[in-house]
């Protein structure tokens, strides 16, 4: 098979998939190195820009799908200690964490795709947190951070922002 061929096919995975996929599932499918994924989906995203590299893998997301949600960017504050029960808030109430954004003094915004639509992706995020000798990215900002919020609609969001705020977590500009 040639590469061509190889990255049609991960594309057509990918677009078929609902949830991320792994560079070393990919791999182990395709028979070919974790490397040969990565310098496969680095081209197949400059052409298809809807290609996501999240914490768990690889996601194609529709954008027509896309459309249809309802969106919105919330600031929060809190301390590492309270990530699960932030994640937790928004996905009870039907909310989906997209990601999360930091403003950094010298780097400028700094974005990572998260993708946290469920209580098992909140607590494998965490749980990859505290294995990992790295620090989350509000570690940076004195726990102050964005997240770009989806949902099926706009009640649904002002809820998610409600129970933020009754937290504490939810900071308004």
């Amino acid at each position: 098979m040639s590469g061509e061929e190889r990255r049609q096919q991960i594309l057509d995975r990918l677009k078929a998939g609902r949830s991320p996929i792994s560079g070393t599932d990919l791999a182990r499918e395709f028979e070919v190195s974790r490397q040969v994924i990565v310098q496969d989906i680095a081209l197949l995203r400059a052409f298809h820009k809807n290609i996501l590299a999240t914490n768990k893998g690889y996601l194609y997301f529709s954008e027509q799908e896309e459309e249809r949600k309802s969106k919105r960017t919330i600031k929060v504050k809190h301390k590492d200690s309270d990530i699960l029960d932030e994640f937790y808030t928004i996905v009870d109430c039907g909310g989906k964490v997209m990601d999360v954004v930091v403003e950094h003094e010298i780097y400028g915004q700094i974005t990572v795709d998260l993708i946290i639509s469920s209580r098992q992706d909140a607590v494998q995020f965490v749980n990859k947190c505290k294995d990992s000798t790295s620090k989350t990215l509000n570690m940076l900002t004195d726990g102050i951070h964005y997240h770009t919020v989806e949902a099926d609609d706009r009640e649904v969001l002002d809820e998610i922002e409600k129970r933020l705020l009754e937290k504490g977590y939810l900071l308004k500009e």
